[in-house]
């Protein structure tokens, strides 16, 4: 029996495991690159009960997760996803690190635990993912 929809499932189902586990790399690196980059260690504060931290934080991977799936979705190949998905990582780390030299004590306050801050934080980080993924999706 031949079923156009399941041998479209078929066709497309390795190409979509592929994309979303490539994606979810560029993602989960980006990730640890921006930890890196922070000044202070959020997942320690995380731990301790820092909700500052945890929004902070939070911002981040949906502000690198945002650009990253509307690369996804207007990707025409594996390779074009790579290059889009790195492309959508450096700049919201650039955007992040470009705030965090306006936002001079911001780290200060997030480790403080100060909510106004990580307002502001997360607020700045997905308006920048907004844009950057507008961006890509051309």
């Amino acid at each position: 029996m031949n079923i156009p929809e399941f041998d479209a499932f078929l066709a497309g189902f390795p190409v979509f495991l592929t994309h979303s586990a490539v994606s979810l790399f560029i993602l989960f690196i980006g990730t640890l690159i921006y930890m890196k980059l922070t000044r202070h260690d959020e997942m320690a504060l995380i731990r301790e009960g820092n909700i500052a931290a945890s929004l902070s934080l939070g911002a981040a991977i949906v502000g690198l997760a945002l650009p990253l799936a509307f690369s996804l979705a207007a990707s025409a190949s594996l390779y074009d996803l790579i290059i889009w998905g790195v492309v959508a990582l450096l700049l919201q780390i650039v955007a992040f690190r470009v705030m965090d030299l306006f936002l001079k004590d911001l780290p200060e306050r997030i480790e403080k635990g100060e909510m106004g801050s990580a307002i502001l934080l997360v607020s700045v980080k997905l308006g920048t993912a907004m844009i950057n993924a507008a961006a890509i999706a051309g």
